[in-house]
């Protein structure tokens, strides 16, 4: 009997991590080109696009505006992608730890460039480099804007209009 409840302990626990297993954030890692090519595509959905990294403190505590963005579904053709600066030589120690404790249902994609010289003017021109940083654009460019600061979902929604 004894050995029977033990078996219903390990299963309960292996269900348990389980679970946690199969909520886990997915991370796509791109580089450069694959990047801009999302967002300049052919659709004519708004891209919303954060740069940010799990060591920059301004830039973990606006993730969550960012994720009410992304839930509101009143904003028509809106697409929120949260673009980590980690290296990816940290995805697994650093960057997939801090999404099994902030699950966040955002698209998170990891920036797998290390030379900013090589792809910061591609995404803006206007970019120095800093995070946190946002880029607001669409295709065909009739909204293209960056902002070098930390954001709320307020401002974010104002700069949509």
């Amino acid at each position: 009997m004894r050995i029977r409840n033990n078996n219903s302990c390990i299963i309960f626990y292996l269900l348990f991590f389980a679970s946690f297993c199969l909520k886990a954030q997915t991370v796509t890692v791109y580089k450069i080109n694959d990047l801009l090519n999302r967002f300049h595509n052919k659709s004519d959905t708004i891209y919303v696009v954060n740069f940010w990294a799990t060591w920059c403190k301004p830039c973990i505590a606006e993730l969550p505006e960012f994720e009410k963005l992304h839930q509101d579904t009143t904003l028509g053709k809106v697409k929120v992608l949260l673009v980590s600066m980690d290296f990816k030589e940290e995805l697994h120690k650093k960057l997939k730890l801090f999404l099994e404790k902030h699950p966040y249902s955002s698209e998170v994609i990891l920036l797998d460039e290390i030379n900013g010289n090589d792809f910061i003017n591609k995404i803006s021109e206007k970019w120095s480099g800093a995070i946190p940083a946002t880029l607001i654009t669409k295709k065909d460019k009739t909204l293209h804007q960056l902002f070098e600061q930390k954001v709320t979902y307020e401002f974010l929604i104002d700069k949509l209009k």
